[in-house]
C-alpha cells in the first residue's frame, strides 16, 4: 500500500459517522431480507419455469412498504458521505475528475466482476441445454440489482456540481431539482420514456438532502421540528397518493422513481435525526461496531450479488427433490429464515473472493486523471446502463455491459497493472555490502519472512 493511500483510508475512515454506517447496513440487511421474501420461482408441469413475488402479492404489502422502502434513506446517506468526501479531497487540491475516478472504480469494477460471472454462468446453462426463456428469466433478476448502480453513480457522479450549487444557495439547488422531478412528472404521460430522466433528477434530489444533513442542518432542529417534518411529509405523501395523482404502492413508484420517493426520504431523514441517540449508543457496542465495519467494506458486494445467489439458489432447489412449500403458504414463510441464513453463507465466500474490488487501487491524489479520459469513462458505463433501462436486460447486453465496464476501468487506469518509472525519477542506487552487511540482511530478510508468515 502507498504511504499516500494509507493516509486517506485513515483519514475517510477516521471522519465517518459511525450511525450513518449503521443506518445504512440495516438499510442493506433490510433489501437482504426483503428480497429473500420477493423471489419464488415456480416450475409448472409444462416444464416451464415463471418467478413470482411473493411479498408484492400480499394485501397488507402496500402500507407496510411504506415503512420498509430504504432506498431514499440509502441516497440520503450516500449525500451526507459522498459531500463530506469531496470536500476533504478538494482540501487536498483533489479535481472534480480525480473524484469521478475514484467513485466509477469503486463502484464499476465489483459489477465488472459480477457481470463477467453472470455471462459465464448463464453461457453455461444454455450449453447444458436450460431453456432460453429460463436464461431470459435469470438474467433479467439477477441482473436487476444494477439498476441501483446506474443511479447511485449517476447521483454520486454530478456531486462535485451538486456541491458547488449547495454551496451557493442550498435551498435554491434543491428547489431546482425538485421542480425538475416535478416536470418530469407532469410530462411522463406523454413521453412515456422521458420519465427514466426522473432516475437522476429524483435521486440527485434525495442526495440534496443529504448535503444539509452533512452540514448539520437537521441536527440544528428541535425533536419537536423534526417531527413536524416527518408528520409533514407523510400527510404530503397521503395527500398525492389519495388523489390518485401517484399510486400508493411504493415499490412500483420505484421504477421509473417519482416524487413520492422525494416525500419519503423527506420523512425518513427527520425519523433518522430522531433516532441519532439511540442509533450512536448502539454504534458504540464493540461487536455491532465490528459487524457494520466489516459489512461496510464489502457493502456493495453484497448487494450486487445477494439477488443472483439468491435466484440461482432458488432455481437449483426447483431441479432436486427437496421439499417446496408453495409460495405464500405458512410453511413458506417458516422457510424465509432458512433461506436467508443460507443465501449469507453463500455470500460470504463471495465477499472473500471478489470483496477487494471495492478497496481504492491508488490514493485519489497519487494518480492524475484527466478530465476527458473521465468523461469518456463516465459515457463508457452509462452506454449499457441507458439500454437497460429502455430494452431490459439480456445475456446479450450483460456481455456488453461487461466490455464497457472494463473499458471503462481500463481508460481509469484501474487494473493492477505496473507502471514504468517516469523520465525524470530513477530508482536509488543500491549501496556497496561488504561481508558482515550481507549477512545482517540475511538475518533481518528471514526474520521479516518469518514475521509474515505468522501475521
Amino acid at each position: 500500500m502507498r504511504r499516500g493511500q494509507g493516509n486517506q483510508d485513515h483519514a475517510d475512515t477516521a471522519a465517518r459517522d459511525p450511525a450513518i454506517d449503521l443506518v445504512r447496513f440495516v438499510c442493506l440487511a433490510l433489501v437482504v431480507v426483503g428480497h429473500s421474501m420477493m423471489v419464488s420461482p415456480v416450475l409448472h408441469p409444462d416444464g416451464t419455469v415463471t418467478t413470482e413475488n411473493t411479498l408484492g402479492d400480499q394485501d397488507w404489502f402496500v402500507p407496510v412498504i411504506w415503512i420498509f422502502m430504504v432506498m431514499p434513506l440509502f441516497f440520503v446517506t450516500g449525500g451526507v458521505t459522498g459531500l463530506q468526501s469531496w470536500r476533504r479531497m478538494k482540501a487536498r487540491g483533489g479535481t472534480a475528475a480525480q473524484f469521478i475516478r475514484a467513485r466509477l472504480l469503486r463502484l464499476v469494477r465489483p459489477a465488472t466482476a459480477l457481470l463477467a460471472a453472470m455471462v459465464l454462468g448463464l453461457l453455461l446453462a444454455r450449453a447444458l441445454g436450460v431453456d432460453p426463456q429460463v436464461v431470459q428469466l435469470m438474467a433479467t433478476g439477477a441482473g436487476m440489482p444494477l439498476w441501483f448502480l446506474a443511479a447511485y453513480l449517476a447521483a454520486q457522479l454530478n456531486i462535485p456540481v451538486l456541491a458547488a450549487l449547495h454551496a451557493r444557495s442550498p435551498w435554491l439547488a434543491l428547489g431546482l431539482l425538485l421542480g425538475l422531478v416535478v416536470a418530469v412528472d407532469c410530462l411522463r404521460g406523454a413521453l412515456p420514456n422521458l420519465a427514466y430522466a426522473n432516475l437522476v433528477f429524483v435521486w440527485c434530489a434525495v442526495q440534496q438532502l443529504g448535503f444539509l444533513a452533512a452540514d448539520g442542518w437537521t441536527s440544528r432542529l428541535s425533536r419537536s421540528g423534526l417531527l413536524a417534518i416527518a408528520l409533514a411529509a407523510n400527510l404530503a405523501l397521503g395527500l398525492v397518493t389519495g388523489l390518485g395523482l401517484y399510486t400508493g404502492n411504493m415499490l412500483v413508484n420505484l421504477n421509473p422513481p417519482n416524487l413520492t420517493l422525494v416525500l419519503l426520504a423527506v420523512s425518513q431523514l427527520a425519523a433518522m435525526e430522531l433516532a441519532r441517540p439511540v442509533l450512536a449508543s448502539l454504534a458504540e457496542v464493540r461487536w455491532i461496531g465490528r459487524l457494520v465495519g466489516v459489512a461496510g467494506s464489502r457493502s456493495l458486494t453484497v448487494y450486487l450479488w445477494h439477488l443472483p445467489l439468491l435466484g440461482a439458489m432458488s432455481g437449483l432447489l426447483l431441479l432436486v427433490p427437496f421439499p417446496k412449500p408453495g409460495a405464500g403458504t405458512a410453511a413458506w414463510w417458516w422457510s424465509r429464515p432458512v433461506v436467508v441464513l443460507a443465501l449469507v453463507v453463500l455470500l460470504l465466500p463471495v465477499a472473500a473472493a471478489f470483496g477487494r474490488l471495492e478497496d481504492r487501487v491508488t490514493a485519489p491524489h497519487a494518480y492524475r486523471s484527466r478530465p476527458a479520459l473521465a468523461a469518456a469513462a463516465v459515457v463508457v458505463v452509462f452506454l449499457p446502463a441507458a439500454d437497460a433501462a429502455l430494452n431490459g436486460l439480456s445475456l446479450g447486453l450483460l456481455a456488453a455491459g461487461t466490455l464497457c465496464f472494463s473499458a471503462a476501468i481500463l481508460l481509469l487506469g484501474g487494473f493492477p497493472l505496473r507502471r514504468r518509472p517516469s523520465a525524470g525519477t530513477r530508482p536509488p542506487r543500491r549501496p556497496a555490502r561488504g561481508p558482515a552487511a550481507r549477512t545482517t540482511s540475511r538475518r533481518r530478510r528471514g526474520r521479516r519472512g518469518i514475521a509474515s508468515g505468522v501475521k
